[in-house]
């Protein structure tokens, strides 16, 4: 008779190989009765949103840093805060990271809610994060699926119907395991698990400490698991970047309107991007091709931008002129980073 999966089997092998992240409480800490701060976790939660733990630690490092608390973080400058986001992504988290924050200083006395209801009443927080912040941050018996947790399901189960159609499947089998003791711990558990052993490729099952109920591996069949249904192709829009400077060194730049892609963020003036994009220059000015094009993969399609530069001190017909001495690169989203640097040697000012 084959083995169930034991939790209690899993948190002991946490206990032992837990990762060790900024923004968690080791397990020893925590049972010596050192509380996870709700705020790094729902920050972390944010920032891990379609982002791996390599990307997140320098930004997790640096807005700890920089606002320490709930309280720092709601009376930030906006323009700060996107700019210390700039470059992580997705950047309608960074918005509502403001919002909410400053929601849970308003209406919550700089307290995060407890419970996965109220923290659903939060600005950017959905079933995912909030199942995440209740349980790690105060122990709340919720389960957290994410794709690491799928995979591991999928293959302790050895569920062969493709993702996402799985999907409700494989949560409602996390949702049977989740342990009523120490959730917070034993979610971390399995998605370390996914993390570090059962990977996407080459799964090491002889070290599992889940290994002898694990049915995919019985059958021969973890590594090809789980199946996926295949992904729709991406199309490819195109762009014009108009990218110009004053003779003293000044930069033109705009603000991106708040909603669509990167809304509220630093940039180029450019044209739509589409199939036939048409030319919206920010003033009329001497033009010129940088015979660069800039490639750039959003989540649902690819981006193909041509860079035109000027030197000018005519008026822009929108943004603004910036200080050299007051501008970095680093406060813009990577596409209008590769847009800078496409630029910036045809419009080296002696």
């Amino acid at each position: 008779m084959r083995e169930t999966p034991d939790p209690h089997s899993l948190l002991h092998w946490y206990d032992a190989h837990a990762r060790a992240m900024p923004w968690r409480v080791p397990p020893a800490d925590k049972q010596a009765g050192v509380r996870p701060d709700p705020y790094r976790v729902w920050l972390s939660e944010i920032m891990l949103q379609q982002t791996t733990v390599a990307a997140v630690k320098d930004y997790f490092t640096r807005f700890t840093t920089l606002w320490p608390t709930v309280t720092a973080l709601a009376a930030a400058e906006d323009a700060d805060v996107m700019a210390a986001w700039a470059g992580l992504g997705y950047y309608a988290r960074a918005r509502n990271l403001l919002k909410c924050a400053r929601v849970v200083v308003a209406d919550h006395g700089g307290l995060f809610p407890n419970t996965v209801e109220a923290l659903q009443t939060l600005p950017g927080i959905g079933p995912y994060t909030s199942a995440a912040i209740a349980s790690i941050a105060f122990d709340q018996q919720a389960t957290v699926v994410d794709g690491n947790v799928e995979r591991v399901m999928s293959r302790l189960y050895a569920v062969e119907t493709p993702l996402p159609t799985s999907k409700p499947e494989l949560v409602a089998l996390a949702t049977a395991l989740t342990p009523d003791r120490r959730q917070g711990d034993y979610n971390q558990a399995v998605m370390d698990l996914g993390a570090t052993i059962c990977t996407p490729k080459s799964p090491a099952c002889g070290i599992c400490p889940w290994m002898a109920g694990c049915k995919a591996r019985a059958a021969g069949i973890a590594a090809e698991l789980p199946h996926k249904l295949p992904k729709t192709r991406k199309p490819t829009r195109l762009g014009i970047a108009y990218v110009a400077r004053r003779p003293d060194g000044a930069w033109l730049l705009e603000t991106r309107p708040e909603k669509g892609l990167l809304g509220g963020m630093l940039g180029w003036p450019g044209s739509d991007w589409s199939g036939t994009p048409a030319p919206a220059p920010p003033m009329e000015a001497n033009w010129q091709e940088t015979g660069v094009e800039i490639r750039h993969t959003f989540t649902h399609f690819h981006l193909k931008l041509q860079v035109l530069t000027a030197v000018t001190d005519i008026a822009p017909d929108r943004g603004r002129f910036i200080a050299h001495e007051r501008f970095s690169p680093a406060a813009l989203p990577t596409v209008m980073r590769k847009v800078y640097d496409a630029a910036s040697p045809a419009l080296a000012l002696d």
